[in-house]
């Protein structure tokens, strides 16, 4: 079995390690130590007398911080050995390693400590296969550094490795001859550095300025706070408290500050995603606003400022579009990838309008939807402008950078995630469903933005009048009578895409269903065909191209089905609602500590626990924030006004619920629900 990977994260900068501490290159893991999208160590190997060492233990203290209890030699020889090594790691905004060696002989002993260290400055885009790069490597022996720089043109980075111990160093490391008294020990602490200078190629529209990375020494205060100033949960049910407190954890840590902006935004996760994306952040800050509001204003903002301004094909920008990744990498920075920054998504520029209405909702910040005026209107004029590629009224996509553009833009952005029952994929530009709903509510929420806030009444009514004409014409032509649900997608003649996906979640979410058909939907979405027991998948069980392990063709994502669970009590059908959420919450019962970024979908009663996929990250932002959205949900939060609605439905067995100060506009509210007695129905609303 493949040896356990250990992490520790601080923003988007993160360490992967062996169970020991030690870091080597595997194709098949990003192993090293990681910034802004270049790997900074790629080798970090510790012996002890010219022998590696394996571990006793390991203390995870935090996200951010651990320790390794490690013994030279065999397993067997485990019990008698007489020198004892502890890393305590941490990472902040550099990395930093204490290095303790006990010696518990009755003689003072002398050891030969090593760490071996190497750096290939490897983009995350490469990290299966790296490209050969001259690092030049200085030793500066006077002050105990060793210097490992990159350059290529005005980008350049730099590991700089210092001991706060004298030691010998040199182009392969570092080397302490040590005496250990009897019963005594020995310490050193190392410091790695992370050094970015400028950046070549694409104006990134944040200036790179020569940027030396600080440490920080308050992260767990910070830590704390965080934790101090969200709402506190009292469950009866112990799994639920921790399955709650984990997800703020995995939040707090999963925010980092890009370069030349000042506040802090999510990340998408460990290990592939260290970056800005827009569509899992404004995901996150949709499940989180009764929460954690705080993470909403920032990433609204640096999305604005990021919103594209022209036609460019190789980034598939087009005025007014919202970013879907942001990288600082190398392959980002000379254009090798098309991601600094990246906009080949549909979906994320509906998103920020119905993000910016939904903050207000709950916050009552009015100085913000004014401020964000310009980008909003954009952002709307975008989807009837270059959102309509067949004037037809729908919201469909294409990829203008055909080398390397993403070929659905879409949330199931693989490549062969867009099929009908029998595996076929449609022509482009393709309209999937959910980003009719996506459109439609983002112009009801314009409207009621222009009408409340921009003083531009008459706005609000073209809007509101374009949102009734799209759900009419999306209603006609999306519904499949003979199935009972609506299609995938339509292509550009129109035809449906008749596959079964979760999709329908997203569309009640949307509300952009018409109500006689919600139970429908619910059906679908309850039934064996698409609920595995842990969660919706997405992709129905019965068609061709299904398949478990695939990521959009069958696999369950927490994401997903949080806003399923939200689409269903919206519409009513509380009890369907309950049942999702009480798989996902199983999911992570049964597996303890992050909530993965996908499972696979394996019927519950086949697999008996759930299974993860190889490529999940974890922790991921939006699969801990939809442990949140989902406890909202069952809750039955809304704002109404200056006023939070409550109205519980919880899954069988949760028990009591209590949560307290849950901030918005009213200031804080506590809200408090408990599963229903068993035979009794929910009510109707």
């Amino acid at each position: 079995m493949k040896q356990e990977l250990v992490h520790v994260i601080a923003g988007n900068s993160f360490a992967l390690s062996d169970a020991q501490g030690d870091m080597e290159v595997d194709p098949h893991a990003p192993i090293g130590l990681f910034s802004f999208d270049t790997r900074f160590l790629s080798r970090w190997v510790l012996t002890l007398d010219g022998q590696r060492l394996h571990a006793l233990s390991r203390d995870d203290m935090a996200y951010f911080e651990t320790r390794f209890v490690l013994v030279p030699g065999a397993a067997s020889h485990y019990v008698d050995a007489d020198v004892s090594v502890i890393r305590h790691r941490s990472i902040n905004d550099g990395f930093n390693e204490r290095i303790t060696v006990l010696n518990h002989a009755t003689e003072p002993a002398e050891f030969v400590l090593r760490m071996e260290v190497a750096s290939d400055f490897a983009d995350t885009a490469e990290i299966r296969n790296p490209a050969p790069r001259r690092v030049m490597t200085t030793v500066d022996s006077d002050r105990g550094e060793l210097r490992l720089c990159y350059r290529r043109e005005r980008f350049t980075r730099e590991t700089v490795v210092s001991s706060s111990t004298s030691g010998s160093v040199d182009q392969g490391g570092m080397t302490f001859r040590i005496r250990v008294a009897a019963d005594g020990e020995w310490s050193t602490d190392l410091h790695v550095g992370t050094v970015i200078h400028g950046a070549g190629g694409r104006d990134l529209r944040a200036s790179l300025q020569s940027h030396q990375r600080v440490v920080r020494p308050d992260m767990r205060e910070d830590l704390t706070h965080w934790l101090d100033r969200a709402p506190q949960l009292v469950a009866e049910r112990d799994s639920v408290a921790s399955a709650y407190e984990c997800a703020l954890g995995d939040l707090a840590v999963l925010r980092y500050t890009p370069l030349a902006y000042a506040e802090r935004v999510p990340v998408g996760g460990l290990p592939w995603a260290m970056a800005l994306y827009g569509r899992d952040a404004m995901i996150t800050c949709l499940e989180t606003l009764p929460f954690t509001p705080e993470l909403t204003p920032a990433t609204l903002r640096l999305l604005a400022l990021l919103q594209g301004g022209q036609l460019d094909d190789q980034h598939d920008e087009e005025p007014g579009k919202i970013l879907v990744e942001l990288r600082y990498g190398e392959a980002a920075a000379f254009g090798d990838q098309p991601t600094g920054p990246y906009y080949g998504a549909a979906d994320t520029t509906p998103l920020f309008v119905i993000l910016l209405d939904e903050y207000e909702r709950w916050t009552g910040d009015a100085a913000l939807v004014r401020q964000l005026r310009h980008p909003a209107r954009m952002a709307l004029d975008w989807i009837d402008d270059y959102g309509d590629a067949c004037g037809d009224g729908y919201l469909r996509y294409q990829r203008r950078n055909t080398r390397n553009g993403l070929v659905n833009q879409s949330w199931r952005n693989s490549p062969d995630a867009i099929v009908d029952r029998h595996g076929r994929q449609p022509a482009f530009p393709r309209a999937t469903c959910e980003l009719q709903g996506y459109a439609y509510d983002a112009k009801i929420r314009g409207a009621r933005l222009a009408r409340e806030f921009w003083d531009d009444p008459a706005y609000a009514d073209r809007l509101e009048a374009d949102a009734a004409r799209l759900r009419q014409r999306f209603n006609r032509d999306f519904w499949l009578p003979d199935r009972e649900y609506y299609a995938l997608a339509l292509e550009p003649d129109g035809s449906p895409v008749d596959a079964l996906t979760s999709n329908l979640g997203h569309l009640l979410w949307s509300g952009i269903v018409e109500p006689e058909r919600a139970g429908a939907l619910a059906a679908h979405l309850s039934g064996p065909e698409l609920f595995t027991g842990w969660g919706v998948r997405t992709y129905a069980d019965g068609q061709r191209p299904y398949n478990p392990v695939g990521a959009h063709l069958g696999a369950v994502w927490p994401s997903d089905n949080a806003l399923i669970a939200t689409g269903l009590r919206r519409y009513g059908h509380d009890a369907e609602a309950a049942r999702i959420a009480a798989g996902i919450f199983a999911v992570v019962e049964t597996l303890g500590g992050s909530l993965p970024e996908v499972v696979a979908g394996y019927p519950r009663q086949v697999t008996k626990y759930p299974v993860q996929l190889p490529t999940a990250g974890r922790p991921q932002s939006w699969s801990s924030g939809a442990l949140l959205m989902l406890l909202g949900t069952i809750l039955g939060l809304r704002p109404c006004g200056d006023n939070l609605l409550v109205n519980p439905a919880m899954p069988a067995g949760f028990g009591q619920l209590e949560l307290l100060d849950v901030p918005g506009r009213w200031g804080r509210a506590d809200a408090y629900g408990r599963d229903r007695p068993p035979g009794r129905r929910p009510r109707l609303r």
